[in-house]
């Protein structure tokens, strides 16, 4: 009689526990059932500009489109014009640095080095025409490309200064606009540092034809989102901020803006989400559609045959040297580097004095265990050598796009030297004479290239001993991966009390029953 209600007690709790778990599952399925419903429908577009009278002749400059586009859309330009897309450029705090402009226009990088002195090359990518020196008008709104963003005839594409190819239509384009494609962000994005999958390890061109396995959001057997899906945007505010150019850890995109803090159905692994991205699970590797640059030596650069600049390009097809760039290394299907970061950074700045940590560090993540915004996430690690002023101790920004030979660009007269003065000139620095080259590195965060949730990384991964992910993700304790003495010696008291408690208690049965006998 007495096992009865002890078993009614014991049947109870596991109802309770499992309409709970029933619960969570089923709030679970209708929050993915809400999210895909969501994002299911594709957007229509409320106006067709083939029809607009203002977008019926034939644009002699592209300044005559953006007149056309702002004769409708009145205060658009003004959007833009407060945008980092359009100043290259925005005041950010840097913890230990305070207040700076920081951007494209100041910030040194791993690649094709910086903008300044190389404009006319690099503004391919800049949301105006003719930003190729300092007397651009950053007031004048006639110069807003509207069309770069804006795209849907997959046509557009600009040339030098910044300006559409010769061959662009620009009555096509324009009366084709609408909301931004993956395209025409990837014209950039997939692009920048110089090529196909260069910077990011987790953007490009493979994203346009990615399947599930690649993507499971961008891929249309997955999600079949644009990049705008998420990276939303408010009066040309755009929500995702580049870690290679943001020190503030504010306007980034996030994946908790869609799954929320608690995605899973199961508990453990929502408790993981307090201090591990949710990427640092979801993409366990990267460069997973086309290879991504890892490295890039430019000490190697300028060699000529008979004369002439030459390429020479791996079994991928991707180009392992280059006359005007030096050698590289490409991988695919790379397990991500992990570090603990908070949001925050730091950046190389034209201008700035080395630090005598080698290799320079081109950007800084900040974050610790010990700071509880930090969660751990997955990073590209790109390593390069670059030209550096051993007396300034400084980075050297060179010259490297010029139009004609004698004009000091590296690209066109492959002279170290008259590049660096060149370079620093235009750029307002002094310059020894003096060159070598210095070992750079920089991080970059991985946010895209999601797997299917069936390829994401197992538990024993990083839990274990041996070569655990985050074995140099350090200030902390993790199970299976940390030997603790005291707390394996708890660990060992835990079990052998259990186990003593389990025998005191099966002897004194024993002996109750033999007394009772």
């Amino acid at each position: 009689m007495r096992m009865i209600p002890l078993g009614l007690v014991t049947v109870a709790i596991f109802g309770v526990l499992l309409a709970g778990a029933l619960e969570q599952k089923a709030n679970k399925t209708d929050s993915l059932a809400a999210l895909k419903s969501r994002y299911s429908n594709k957007h229509v577009k409320s106006v067709d500009h083939s029809k607009l009278p203002a977008l019926q002749r034939k644009f002699s400059s592209p300044q005559e489109v953006t007149e056309a586009c702002l004769s409708c859309h009145t205060e658009r330009g003004k959007e833009v014009m407060a945008t980092s897309h359009w100043n290259w450029e925005r005041l950010e705090y840097i913890p230990g640095r305070g207040v700076r402009e920081v951007g494209k226009r100041n910030v040194i990088n791993n690649f094709c080095i910086g903008v300044t002195s190389n404009l006319e090359g690099c503004d391919k990518c800049h949301a105006g025409y003719g930003f190729v020196d300092n007397s651009f008008d950053f007031h004048n709104e006639k110069n807003i490309d509207c069309l770069i963003c804006h795209d849907n005839s997959d046509t557009y594409t600009k040339g030098l200064a910044g300006m559409p190819a010769p061959n662009v239509n620009l009555t096509l384009v324009a009366q084709k606009v609408g909301r931004p494609l993956k395209s025409d962000c990837g014209t950039c994005h997939f692009y920048g540092g110089g090529g196909n999958g260069v910077k990011h390890g987790d953007l490009d061109q493979s994203i346009l034809t990615a399947d599930r396995e690649e993507d499971v959001h961008m891929a249309s057997g997955g999600g079949d989102l644009d990049c705008v899906a998420c990276h939303t945007a408010e009066n040309h505010q755009i929500r995702g901020r580049m870690y290679s150019v943001a020190s503030m850890n504010t306007g980034r995109a996030t994946c908790e803006q869609c799954h929320g803090e608690a995605p899973h159905t199961d508990g453990v692994l929502n408790n993981h989400t307090a201090r591990v991205a949710c990427q640092t699970c979801h993409i366990p590797e990267f460069g997973r559609g086309d290879a991504t640059k890892m490295t890039w030596d430019w000490s190697t650069a300028g060699r000529l045959k008979n004369g002439e600049p030459y390429e020479e390009k791996d079994a991928q097809g991707n180009p392992r040297y280059a006359s005007i760039k030096g050698t590289f290394k490409w991988e695919k299907n790379v397990k991500p580097e992990y570090v603990w970061f908070n949001g925050t950074a730091d950046h190389y700045l034209l201008g700035d004095k080395a630090p005598a940590q080698r290799p320079i560090p081109m950007n800084r993540l900040f974050g610790s265990a010990d700071d509880p915004e930090s969660k751990i996430i997955p990073i590209k690690v790109h390593r390069a050598k670059q030209i550096y002023d051993p007396v300034n101790n400084m980075v050297i920004q060179p010259k490297l796009y010029a139009r004609e030979k004698g004009e000091g660009g590296f690209w066109k007269d492959f002279d170290w030297g008259k590049a660096a003065a060149a370079g620093m000139k235009e750029a307002g620095l002094p310059y020894s004479g003096r060159y070598e080259f210095v070992d750079t590195v920089m991080y970059w965060p991985l946010n895209h290239q999601v797997a299917p949730k069936e390829k994401s990384v197992a538990c024993v991964e990083c839990h274990t001993p041996q070569n655990s992910r985050l074995a140099a993700v350090t200030g902390f304790y993790m199970p299976g991966r940390d030997r603790s003495g005291v707390v394996d010696l708890l660990g060992l008291l835990a079990i052998a009390g259990t186990f003593g408690a389990a025998l005191l208690h099966g002897a004194g049965r024993a002996l109750a029953r033999v007394r009772r006998s």
